[in-house]
């Protein structure tokens, strides 16, 4: 056989790996029920003939393009962009690849109307939306009909439509249990910005926490995710009459601007004031003292997320997955000083 002939078939790589043209596509699509040793002797061939699909090819005959759009608003965040990696990753192992557009304009219908148009001229098999706004959910679910549609987001959903998330509310709650358990009943809150879902769903469950008629003066402080404004929103809290003695930030940036706040006044984390975060980056468990915070799996997140799209792809009935998130207790929380 010629191997070197410029454009070499399936079948060329089937002769050459000695197996038949069914296991190749099994392979290349990563189907199971192959062994190891077929699989490697395939992947062998295929680089040996330098062998590229026509993916082009390949939809004209199944339908099937094997491509995934994903819309993902904040793509730069934290919980964004880790699910879109989790996501890359589970599909890429499954054969599947993704289309990405990013909204960075919340507001702006016409920008996610574009991605959906953008993503149908393509013909992806799907689509995943990671939407941390509800103006993008509400658009998603506009303009994406009759496209199968997997909704990444805390927002509101009417039923019929498959959605998944990490559980927001029951992080935010397993923090404050903590805080409460502690002896905590002053617990300010430095929110995330105004019309994030995520920085909605903890800031809900931190309201659901206090007393029906009680204020939140001196307890309340939008940031915009950010370290400095995690900073300012502290210093804010530290000019009311009758201070907090924990403070619950929306993530660990705004954590960590916190606890720099509290060290320019003096005062100590978690001696004088206790402070937890919500996202576990990798710089939580390096802060002085380590913060106490939620882990978020991205990994189980991407893994459900795509398995989901596949049900809704292949008329399964419709799915709204929570994926459970972990508290990370290290020291940054302690008893308030009068409890000790």
């Amino acid at each position: 056989m010629d191997t070197g002939k410029a454009t070499p078939t399936m079948n060329d790589v089937a002769a050459f790996a000695g197996v038949s043209h069914q296991t190749v596509s099994r392979v290349l699509n990563g189907e199971p029920f192959v062994s190891e040793a077929t699989r490697q002797k395939v992947l062998a061939a295929v680089e040996a003939l330098k062998y590229r699909r026509n993916m082009m090819a390949k939809a004209l005959v199944t339908g099937s393009t094997n491509v995934i759009g994903v819309l993902v608003t904040d793509p730069t965040m934290t919980g964004p962009s880790g699910a879109v990696l989790a996501i890359e990753r589970t599909a890429r192992a499954r054969g599947y690849w993704l289309s990405l557009a990013s909204v960075e304009r919340h507001e702006d219908t016409d920008e996610t109307a574009r991605a959906v148009s953008h993503f149908v001229d393509q013909g992806v098999d799907g689509i995943i939306a990671v939407a941390q706004t509800q103006v993008v959910v509400d658009e998603i679910l506009r303009v994406a009909t009759g496209i199968p549609t997997v909704l990444v987001t805390s927002g509101v959903v009417p039923p019929g439509h498959a959605t998944i998330d990490i559980d927001q509310a029951g992080g935010s709650r397993a923090l404050l249990d903590l805080l409460r358990g502690l002896g905590h009943t002053r617990i300010a809150h430095v929110m995330g910005p105004p019309g994030d879902l995520h920085g909605l769903a903890r800031y809900e469950e931190w309201r659901r926490s206090l007393a029906p008629d009680q204020p939140t003066d001196g307890l309340l402080v939008a940031g915009d995710w950010s370290s400095i404004s995690g900073y300012e929103a502290t210093l804010a809290l530290l000019d009311a009459s009758t201070p907090a003695t924990a403070i619950v930030a929306a993530n660990d940036q705004m954590a960590l601007g916190a606890t720099r706040a509290l060290s320019e006044h003096g005062l100590r984390v978690p001696d004088d004031m206790s402070v937890v975060g919500f996202d576990d980056i990798d710089a939580s468990n390096c802060a002085i003292p380590p913060l106490t915070t939620i882990r978020q799996n991205h990994r189980a997140l991407g893994a459900a997320t795509l398995a989901l799209l596949l049900d809704v792809i292949g008329g399964q009935p419709v799915r709204n997955v929570t994926i459970p998130a972990e508290l990370i207790v290290r020291k940054s929380a302690a008893p308030p000083p009068d409890r000790r």
